[in-house]
């Protein structure tokens, strides 16, 4: 998908691109054309799983903002904690990511139109009342499937019955649905990781879906846990296995449903609308991000001057609803896989992300708090990386644990880096090797839309600036994520300097030891002989 070319002040080596300039889609210059996106789902009722997932909402309030003659939108939702699901999306609805539509709309008027349906891909029938089963059979036309596990480190089999087995549930009440006019199932791009060149077409799973599932079912957890290495295989990890054979179960359908699969890539935090830099997790590279500003991540095994395929979140669900308005419109079938990526336009090395990312907070915006002033570096010899570790993560998340617990606090940051070597492990993996999308159907898509169309629906090349974005980021971690007021930001900033100078001091200090030893080394084996 030719969907963003990034751009960034001091990062020349992203390049040059003939794209089209953010200004030049303002309201200015977009004409009064009909924006047939929206038309396509007015009067439609959908269903979306995962809804209430950080892909599901933006999804969600998109539909919401830009398509407000939508008839209904059911969600599934379970119980969480003993909350009923209608009670889960008002809360969801009071997230600062809806204030836009809520003005625009009322607060009354999306929650008519969106109903929540208690169930859980992971039971057997869904957990869903025969009711609400009935209500989706005789009124949905297009079905969203987005819920998943995205947890790389996920025992095997809930990933299985959440991934697999609730695909396969959600394909067969999908199957009895009279007016369904378009299955889409949310996969990843990043399922497929023995083939480093992907085209958009089906590939096979690693195994039978279908035997897996039985397997599962019948398996104690221990023992699956016993075999997990064994089924994976050379799959690093079960959200990519499973994710494939979910791929494999929606591709059966393919002469019996008006299914399709859409692989988007890294989907990272929203770009431009409705809040630019909102996330609602750390996964990724937002958690990298917070953990390098914090102090606590300062070395990391990668290969700098690889890249990985990214996508914002809004310009994601802007390619879904496009394809979607794409199916509907010519009902032509004949590509059933689309993907949602932009490395063909952009590659943007690990390098300069981290380059970035560092600048922005040492000199705009700095956390609160921070361990020590951010720094490190990536290295490219495991050994060196592992001992670095050691140094700059073990034994300082040591020493303070001890202080905490002789302070009587609770010691954490051994905890934490116990999560965070559980994340490199997964890391590692994708940045020390190289995928590369081809996305060639979108161009197809691109030149359907008319101005008003590109204008709500971004997914042009669009220049973004990288200084910008990752500022928008930070800030949105710091407000939403880590609850840190704008009004500490002078604060954080002279605590910054004083980490500053102890980080310069200690580093002296420790060069002037080793000098000083080394030289008495030196001394004695040269003039004591």
């Amino acid at each position: 998908m030719e969907i963003l070319s990034l751009s960034s002040k001091g990062f020349t080596s992203v390049g040059e691109f003939n794209s089209v300039k953010a200004d030049t889609l303002s309201h200015q210059t977009v004409t009064m054309e009909e924006d047939r996106i929206a038309k396509s789902y007015a009067g439609r009722s959908l269903f979306i799983t995962g809804g209430t997932g950080f892909l599901g909402k933006v999804l969600v309030e998109k539909l919401l903002r830009c398509c407000p003659e939508i008839k209904k939108i059911y969600l599934l939702v379970r119980n969480k904690k003993g909350k009923d699901p209608q009670i889960r999306i008002k809360e969801m609805f009071d997230n600062v990511l809806f204030d836009t539509v809520k003005k625009q709309r009322g607060a009354e008027s999306i929650l008519n139109v969106c109903e929540a349906l208690c169930g859980d891909v992971t039971i057997p029938d869904l957990g869903m009342s025969e009711d609400d089963k009935q209500i989706i059979r005789d009124n949905v036309s297009v079905i969203y499937h987005c819920a998943a596990t995205i947890r790389f480190d996920e025992e095997l089999k809930k990933a299985v019955f959440l991934n697999v087995r609730g695909t396969k549930l959600i394909l067969q009440l999908a199957k009895e649905c009279k007016r369904l006019e378009l299955f889409t199932y949310v996969s990843t791009a990043y399922c497929h990781l023995h083939i480093k060149h992907l085209v958009e077409q089906p590939y096979a799973p690693p195994a039978d879906p279908h035997k897996v599932i039985a397997a599962m079912e019948w398996m104690s957890d221990d023992v699956v846990a016993s075999i997990q290495k064994k089924v994976l295989g050379d799959i690093p990890n079960t959200y990519a296995y499973t994710k494939s054979l979910a791929e494999a179960l929606v591709v059966e359908t393919f002469d019996s449903l008006p299914s399709v699969i859409l692989r988007p890539s890294i989907v990272i935090p929203i770009w431009k609308t409705p809040l630019p830099g909102w996330t609602d997790n750390i996964n990724g590279p937002t958690g990298l991000l917070i953990g390098a500003g914090k102090g606590v991540i300062r070395t990391m095994y990668c290969n700098s001057s690889g890249y990985g395929d990214y996508l914002p979140v809004d310009i994601a669900v802007n390619a879904m609803l496009c394809v979607t308005w794409q199916f509907l419109t010519t009902k032509n079938f004949d590509i059933r896989v689309r993907h949602l990526t932009s490395s063909n336009e952009i590659k943007v090395s690990w390098q300069e992300v981290i380059e970035l990312g560092r600048w922005v907070i040492e000199n705009r915006l700095p956390l609160n708090g921070v361990v020590w002033y951010p720094g490190g570096s990536m290295k490219s010899n495991r050994f060196v990386h592992y001992v670095c570790t050691i140094l700059y993560h073990w034994i300082p998340a040591m020493l303070i644990d001890t202080l905490l617990w002789c302070l009587r606090y609770p010691p954490v940051l051994c905890r934490v880096h116990r999560r965070i070597q559980k994340g490199f492990e997964v890391f590692e993996y994708y940045a020390n090797n190289q995928w590369d999308f081809d996305n060639s159907s979108v161009l197809e898509l691109r030149r359907m839309m008319n101005d008003t169309e590109r204008h709500k629906y971004i997914i042009e090349k669009i220049d973004v600036d990288l200084v910008e974005y990752f500022e928008a980021c930070t800030l949105c971690a710091r407000r939403y994520i880590l609850n840190e007021p704008d009004d500490t930001i002078p604060q954080a900033r002279k605590h910054m300097k004083v980490m500053y100078c102890v980080d310069r001091v200690v580093k002296t200090v420790f060069l002037g030891i080793l000098l000083y030893y080394l030289g008495c080394f030196l001394y004695r084996m040269f003039f004591n002989n």
